[in-house]
């Protein structure tokens, strides 16, 4: 049996009447959940679908859909809302998802160009979207596959990671053991729960604790689009919904940080707020926890079912991405490449090869100190040499620029370049002179080889939808090189 459903009968047997799920118009219980899991279950199940597809808002809806699907055992792709059209219909047609359940109905009427296309009340705010995909067409679904979680990865096209109901519990389980989580948390969802982050670490592991989920719109926390960020809404969420924890990117934290810095109030309730999906800087942690924030760095992929390892209460080292989670081993390349093993996965989507058997490959850098703890030095694929032979990892300088107050995104190039230059993201109304003022700084923090001589200011911050980043963050390098190749160009010319 799931862990997860397990789980939730022992909550409904000891504490029926404690809060289970909660949004802003419908709440369940523990001995509530239950009941309405078994009945979408077998509401699902009657319909048979191949694939089920979930493109909705937060909410209690998502959060039944999705448990109500894990129970059945009826594979599901989470869709993100921020995909675009094409996004949708190539994932779609390539997972051979037959039926959607959603709140915007009209998304796949576009995605499909068929403003024909029916939709039925489901639960909730969800109706059910027949579509029609040719199995034959699709990949097929390695077995035992229970979720797939699409990242953007590198290119435009999303690309699909296979994931076990085992794997997936079992790192939930691990984030709570790592986070204490109990029974009287309240985990508030800032992130969208077709995160995999979200939905792993924010509605499975508080479940498996006994704690409540609150399930906000993402505009009632703050959030539009991939990155959009109403910083006041967001504080005023953590707030209204007493939370005690919640997962952060560190473009968020970073946001709440500068608000903080500048005067506004801050939760007061938190007692784990966990950051990752991105390189954080040390001095980002460190004026967050200056303002009482007990924020927590951890890192992770899908590949791994989201988190690897993370800081935890009492044991965290500044600096670290903390250690790994229980049931994870680490080990390293013969050129630093990180390698997790300890949690088998199933492969990628539509590729015909077997995942290896002897670790996951990660593509990062890093090292284990003395004591256990993980510590990243970049990407490998994204480590430069200057024209003086010194080799640079993009991730630790970009870490340092956005520590200060008005760079909000910062890509740095300088392959056998003279000098590194940067691309800079601005926050708004922040004058040239205080970039200039903050370049220097931060290079002060750096040896030579590192530091940053000249920038230019980006035309539109970097987010998924210009295809500049990925969804946790991550910048697209490539692009963003090819989009200010003339006036990167132009700064060594000059």
């Amino acid at each position: 049996m799931s862990r997860i459903i397990a789980a939730l009968q022992r909550h409904a047997a000891s504490d029926p009447w404690k809060l289970a799920l909660q949004d802003e118009t419908r709440s369940l219980s523990y001995g509530e959940l239950l009941p309405a899991i078994d009945a979408l279950a077998q509401q699902l199940q009657a319909s048979n679908p191949r694939v089920l597809g979930i493109l909705a808002d937060n909410g209690t809806a998502w959060a039944l859909a999705d448990l109500a699907a894990h129970a059945a055992g009826i594979p599901t792709i989470p869709l993100p809302l921020f995909f675009s059209a094409a996004q949708l219909a190539h994932v779609i047609r390539t997972a051979g998802i037959d039926q959607v359940l959603t709140d915007h109905p009209e998304r796949l009427q576009l995605a499909f160009q068929q403003p024909d296309l029916q939709a039925v009340p489901c639960y909730g705010s969800l109706q059910r979207v027949h579509l029609q995909t040719r199995a034959d067409d699709a990949a097929p679904l390695p077995h035992g596959t229970q979720k797939v979680t699409f990242t953007s990865g590198t290119t435009g096209e999303p690309k699909g990671v296979c994931l076990a109901r085992e794997a997936m519990e079992t790192v939930a389980e691990s984030l709570g053991y790592a986070s204490e989580a109990r029974r009287d948390d309240r985990h508030l969802c800032l992130l969208p729960l077709a995160t995999l982050l979200e939905n792993v670490g924010g509605l499975y592991a508080p479940l498996l604790a006994g704690a409540t989920v609150c399930l906000p719109l993402l505009a009632a926390v703050g959030l539009s689009g991939s990155s959009g960020l109403d910083v006041g809404r967001l504080l005023a969420a953590l707030g209204e919904w007493q939370a005690s924890s919640a997962i952060m990117v560190p473009q968020m934290l970073q946001a709440v940080v500068a608000a903080g810095q500048a005067g506004a109030p801050l939760p007061r309730n938190l007692r784990y707020l966990a950051v990752g999906g991105a390189p954080v800087s040390l001095r980002l942690l460190e004026n967050a926890r200056a303002l009482g924030l007990p924020v927590f760095e951890g890192y992770g992929l899908s590949e791994c079912g989201s988190v690897v390892a993370v800081n935890r209460p009492g044991t965290q080292r500044a600096g670290s991405v903390g250690k790994p989670l229980p049931h994870v081993r680490i080990d390293f390349a013969d050129d630093g490449e990180i390698r997790v093993r300890g949690l088998p996965w199933l492969g990628y989507l539509g590729e015909p090869s077997a995942p290896a058997t002897d670790g996951i490959a990660t593509g990062d850098l890093g090292h284990l100190d003395a004591d256990g703890f993980l510590f990243l030095t970049g990407r490998k694929k994204n480590l430069f040499i200057t024209a003086f032979g010194r080799n640079v990892a993009p991730e630790w300088v970009e870490g340092e620029l956005v520590a200060h107050a008005g760079i909000a995104q910062a890509a740095i190039f300088g392959e056998a370049r003279p000098f590194n230059c940067a691309v800079i993201v601005p926050y708004p109304g922040t004058p040239a002179g205080a970039i200039d003022a903050a370049l220097a700084q931060a290079n002060r923090q750096l040896p030579d080889y590192a530091q940053v001589q000249r920038w230019i200011s980006a035309a539109e911050p970097f987010t998924p939808g210009n295809g500049l980043s990925t969804a946790n963050g991550r910048l697209r390098r490539t692009a963003i090189l090819g989009k200010y190749a003339a006036h990167i160009d132009a700064l060594y010319q000059s």
